[in-house]
C-alpha cells in the first residue's frame, strides 16, 4: 500500500512537471485568457512571427455579439502582429472597441503566463496585462464564462 502511494504520487509530480515543460514549449502559442478575464485570444504562426485572434468573449446571452469600431464582429478579429525579436515578439496590437493602434511586445513570464504590453513610442511608456493560459470551452458565436 505504502509504495502505491509513493509510486502515485511520484507519478503525479512527474506528470505535472511533464505538462509545465510542455506549456512552456509552446511558448505563446495557444488560447489566453485576459486579464480582466472578458475575452480569449488565440496566439498562433503566421507568417514569421505571431498572430493573436479573438476566439471567446463574455456578453449576455440575448445580447448582440460585440463589434469593432467597424461594425465586424469582433470574434475571430486579429487584433495583433508579432515579429521575434529576442527573447519577445514586438509588433502592433489593435484595440477592437476603438480602433485605436499600439505599439506592442509579448514574452512569457518565468510562471507560464504571457506578458502583453502596449506602449506609445517606447515600452517605458505603456502598460503591462499578464494572461493566462484558456482552458475552458468556448460555445456558439464566441460566447465562453
Amino acid at each position: 500500500m505504502r509504495n502505491t502511494l509513493w509510486a502515485s504520487l511520484l507519478w503525479a509530480s512527474l506528470s505535472c512537471a511533464l505538462s509545465a515543460a510542455a506549456a512552456a514549449e509552446d511558448g505563446p502559442v495557444g488560447r489566453w485568457l485576459t486579464q480582466d478575464r472578458d475575452g480569449v485570444i488565440e496566439v498562433a504562426p503566421c507568417g514569421t512571427g505571431l498572430c493573436g485572434r479573438i476566439v471567446g468573449l463574455t456578453y449576455g446571452a440575448h445580447e448582440p455579439m460585440p463589434v469593432d469600431a467597424q461594425g465586424r464582429p469582433q470574434c475571430g478579429l486579429v487584433i495583433f502582429a508579432m515579429q521575434p525579436e529576442g527573447d519577445r515578439w514586438r509588433g502592433r496590437i489593435t484595440n477592437p472597441e476603438d480602433g485605436s493602434e499600439w505599439r506592442a511586445e509579448i514574452w512569457m513570464g518565468e510562471d507560464g503566463a504571457l506578458r502583453l504590453r502596449g506602449y506609445l513610442g517606447i515600452p517605458l511608456l505603456g502598460r503591462t496585462q499578464i494572461w493566462t493560459r484558456f482552458q475552458g470551452r468556448i460555445g456558439a458565436g464566441c460566447r465562453f464564462g
